[in-house]
């Protein structure tokens, strides 16, 4: 396979035209390899637009929602970002590029190991990775000026907002199948937070948030 073009192709037939055009976003996309961060089973697909699978219940996010939820995320240089579903740490590279500091949880501990090893071997060296359930945020660490769940959730948990600073951005996706939306939820006060839908998707589960209840009759 050639990497490069396969690279190229994934850039410029999947990323850009899902509205993806942050230069900035493009190039780390070249500069951050993708399948680097893909096991080895998977390698071959790394470019592919579909989720890959990592563990019995976790897969990687397809590479077009990626990043979008990168770019929409707007990081900035000085900013302490939370990433929550860290998987093999494809993200949490990207974002080290962006960030001052990054945080990445990641609850599966054979992935944790996964993530921190290929981190490591990338030379990201402001990623700490820490395997523990992220429903709860890290409370130790806040305020954050970026919350990433990189994966779906039934719903946000409050707790999780309240852990952003003002103008502090969270982005998730949000619902059940078949309807999932990647949100945007900013901090606009003590108690006040603005949500702006972005796109539809579907994304596999991050473990340890809550359900949605079920309706009974």
């Amino acid at each position: 396979m050639n990497l490069e073009q396969a690279r190229f192709n994934m850039i410029e037939q999947q990323i850009r035209p899902w509205d993806v055009l942050d230069t900035t976003v493009l190039e780390l996309l070249s500069v951050v390899h993708r399948e680097d961060f893909v096991p080895e089973a998977h390698r071959a697909q790394a470019f592919v637009d579909t989720e890959l699978p990592l563990t019995a219940s976790r897969r990687m996010l397809a590479p077009k929602v990626e990043a979008r939820l990168f770019q929409e995320l707007k990081v900035q240089r000085h900013e302490k970002v939370l990433e929550i579903g860290a998987a093999t740490g494809h993200i949490a590279a990207l974002l080290s590029h962006k960030a001052q500091r990054v945080i990445a949880l990641e609850a599966d501990a054979g992935l944790a190991a996964q993530a921190q090893a290929n981190l490591k071997r990338a030379g990201v060296m402001n990623v700490t990775v820490l395997n523990q359930d992220g429903a709860a945020g890290l409370a130790a660490e806040e305020p954050f000026d970026a919350i990433l769940l990189s994966g779906s959730v039934a719903s946000v948990p409050q707790v999780l907002l309240n852990q952003l600073k003002v103008g502090g951005r969270l982005a998730a996706i949000v619902g059940s199948e078949p309807v999932m939306r990647a949100v945007m939820i900013t901090r606009v006060g003590a108690n006040d937070f603005r949500t702006v839908e972005m796109f539809d998707t579907v994304a596999g589960r991050l473990p340890g948030f809550a359900e949605a209840p079920a309706f009974s009759f």
